[in-house]
């Protein structure tokens, strides 16, 4: 069992954001990615599709072996996880903005929450914001378009900035000083925010919970890999190979996959 791999799907290529984390903290361990791009975004679709979708590529990644899954997928984590925990006999991981850790450290009382419109809309995401955010000033923001424009290769573009700008203007006049990551694709956008916002603006993302979480749920059902040997990383996509080809770099092999 131990030498099976970690799955991880997500809406797309920007999960792999979460894969490094996890290569990072758990060098030993095989891993599978599977990039739904041709589904991307997840957020537009509402509850009843996104659950479809997170049980295809739940099914999928079971059909070949893997011993634990990561829900590398904001909107596909706060829609569809209790679903799938109820149904299958596998550990999962999930992922949601990390809202805690921003409202409890804001010196301003501002912060800013960047993500999809399917995880601003869920009633998780609702249930956080409620929890964590009493007296604080929380600016949501939905990406729309930053997705398609990383699927298709325009990470860097000037209409990648042109939205940034857009987005980000209410939060630097609210005086925000912590900005929340709510979708996995946004962490590549990190370059292009630390242009845009202010030296003292914090940003957080969720990828090194996931990996610390991904680790802990491995212990506890002791399905870490025992040998010390180099791991084997898989990716699939249904999308442009070259896409996430450029996001991971040098040795990697991306293989098409129709699912």
């Amino acid at each position: 069992m131990s030498k099976q791999s970690i799955g991880i799907f997500d809406s797309g290529v920007g999960g792999t954001s979460i894969w490094k984390e996890i290569r990072a903290l758990l060098p030993f361990e095989n891993t599978m990615y599977l990039a739904d791009s041709k589904n991307a975004p997840y957020g537009p679709k509402g509850k009843e599709r996104i659950i479809e979708l997170s049980i295809k590529n739940t099914e999928l990644l079971l059909e070949k072996d893997c011993k634990l899954i990561v829900v590398a997928c904001n909107t596909a984590t706060t829609n569809a996880i209790k679903h799938l925990r109820a149904n299958y006999n596998i550990p999962f991981i999930g992922i949601e903005p990390a809202i805690k850790p921003a409202a409890l450290q804001t010196k301003t009382n501002a912060i800013g929450i960047l993500a999809t419109k399917g995880t601003l809309s869920s009633e998780l995401f609702h249930e956080t914001t409620n929890l964590f955010g009493d007296g604080i000033n929380i600016i949501e923001q939905e990406g729309e378009g930053i997705v398609q424009l990383v699927e298709t290769g325009k990470l860097h573009s000037e209409e990648m900035k042109g939205l940034l700008n857009i987005y980000l203007k209410p939060m630097i006049e609210a005086n925000i000083d912590h900005l929340v990551l709510g979708c996995t694709h946004y962490p590549y956008l990190m370059p292009l925010l630390l242009d845009i916002l202010p030296k003292h603006v914090k940003i957080i993302d969720s990828g090194e919970a996931v990996a610390r979480q991904t680790k802990a749920i491995l212990e506890k059902y002791q399905l870490l890999n025992s040998q010390k040997i180099k791991s084997k990383h898989q990716f699939f996509t249904n999308g442009n190979p070259e896409v996430m080809n450029e996001l991971l770099g040098d040795g990697f092999e991306v293989e098409p996959l129709e699912f």
